[in-house]
């Protein structure tokens, strides 16, 4: 792809010091902990964002929170930047790093230190996966609420950085509402303890900005999270409409009518025909639009809920309704969702975009999305968090065709546009990494961003913490 996304110049004086930084950093960590020969180094030159890649200049797989924070107060105290890393699956680039970076890797963190049922707590490492929570405490009829599609893959401390969401968060929230304490090694190596098992925490909230700072106010070796009880019952139903803004108007009117089901998702018809021939999952082929809407509870009151909602559906001339029957079925149908990204990756190069609007402007952006996507020339996958607004098109594309690839970002960056002038934003979950970094400007004003970037300099003045992402190049202090 066109390097139309600049990054900052690598620093030579710290280019220049690559065998000795190597040789340090093997002394700071086991010699199975360090990276750096070059085929060793080409997994971690990118993210799920694979349009841009650079080579690190060293990765480091750290097991505890004393070698994170060794790692931390070397490169700081030798000005070399540092790029925070979970499992990779970031979408806006992320985790993409330059070649005078320290790739710091957390995968290797991956215990589950405290069960606290009392509490209704889980104390786990960064590098836990979203997943492997749930599968723990499930036997126990608790489970973790956000479920990101990556879940599988992705580790908490990602999620924490992007504060990440999912098909459920329409009920339970995002990240920051799961999150209630994280350890956190500061950019000097300094380790801190925010919050806790208690609901809320005295003073500042600064949990709440340490969760969505993209790796750039300190590196999260340790978080407890919220557990909660499963619900008695829950039942996705499918509902299938003749076109998009038909689908979008009914999202909007059954949050109007103040039911909350626990997620409402929508595809649109190539988004339908790519899940189905993945997941054989039974999704209607002759809709245009569908949505998958999940309601929980007794079975009095998922009946209760379910009728009004086909009522609302019915007022925008629903084609097709059909309710799970088995929990087979729901698995199924959650199945073909879940795998969306994957199964598109099977057909095509894609870009996913990733931008939030308001649920009354759901069916205008969708027709507008749709009109730039003709205007490029391009194809347009739709699937995404319907309920809470929160808009992913997959924008097809062939990256072996330059024009073609700069036409897709070019597209994205429209898409992204309209979300905030509809009155929404830039990101819901994937975070902004380098991919919406130039568009901040479009969301922010300068005296905006430059609170901001004041905030984010307060913890790092230099600047060494995942560099080149979130704020425009220019203008840095």
């Amino acid at each position: 792809m066109p390097e139309a996304i600049q990054f900052l110049l690598p620093r030579p004086e710290v280019l220049a010091r690559r065998s000795i930084i190597i040789d340090d950093l093997c002394g700071l960590l086991p010699a199975d902990c360090v990276i750096h020969e070059a085929r060793e180094l080409v997994p971690f030159e990118t993210d799920a964002f694979v349009s841009y890649r650079r080579m690190p200049l060293a990765v480091v797989l750290p097991r505890t929170t004393s070698q994170v924070a060794a790692v931390m107060k070397y490169c700081h105290r030798n000005s070399i930047p540092v790029v925070p890393r979970g499992a990779g699956t970031s979408l806006s680039g992320g985790a993409i790093p330059q070649e005078d970076a320290v790739v710091l890797g957390l995968s290797r963190m991956a215990r589950i230190i405290e069960i606290d049922y009392a509490n209704r707590t889980a104390t786990v490492q960064a590098g836990v996966t979203n997943l492997s929570i749930s599968e723990a405490v499930g036997i126990d009829g608790f489970f973790y609420a956000p479920d990101p599609s990556s879940q599988l893959a992705c580790t908490i401390g990602g999620n924490i950085g992007m504060n990440s969401g999912g098909a459920h968060c329409l009920k339970y929230g995002v990240t920051t509402n799961n999150l209630l304490g994280v350890k956190l090694v500061l950019v000097d190596g300094e380790v801190i303890e925010i919050g806790g098992k208690h609901l809320d925490a005295a003073g500042y909230d600064l949990l709440g900005l340490v969760c969505g700072s993209e790796g750039q106010l300190g590196i999260v070796t340790e978080a407890t999270v919220r557990l909660i009880a499963k619900p008695e019952g829950a039942r996705p139903v499918l509902f299938g409409f003749e076109t998009s803004e038909e689908a979008g108007a009914c999202v909007a009117d059954i949050i109007a009518s103040g039911i909350i089901p626990v997620a409402i998702e929508f595809m649109d018809k190539p988004a339908i025909e790519i899940c189905e021939a993945f997941a054989k999952a039974g999704y209607p082929l002759d809709v245009g639009a569908l949505l998958i809407v999940e309601v929980e509870g007794s079975e009095a009151e998922m009946d209760a809920m379910l009728e009004n909602i086909v009522g609302i559906a019915r007022r925008h001339a629903v084609l097709t309704v059909r309710e799970c029957q088995s929990a087979t079925e729901a698995a199924l149908i959650w199945k073909g969702r879940k795998s969306a990204f994957g199964a598109t990756g099977r057909i095509a190069d894609y870009i996913c975009m990733d931008g939030t609007v308001p649920l009354s402007k759901l069916s205008y952006v969708l027709k507008q999305t749709s009109e730039i996507i003709d205007r490029f020339g391009l194809r347009v996958a739709n699937v995404f968090h319907a309920g809470d607004g929160n808009m992913h098109p997959l924008i097809l594309f062939n990256a072996n065709d330059p024009e073609e690839a700069m036409k897709a970002e070019e597209a994205g960056n429209e898409i992204l546009k309209l979300c905030v002038d509809a009155g929404g934003c830039l990101t819901g979950e994937h975070g902004v990494g380098i991919e919406k970094r130039d568009l901040m400007r479009h969301q922010y004003t300068d005296a905006e961003l430059a609170q901001q970037m004041a905030v984010r300099a307060a913890f790092d003045e230099d600047w060494i913490l995942n560099p080149s992402k979130v704020f425009p190049l220019e203008g840095r202090g």
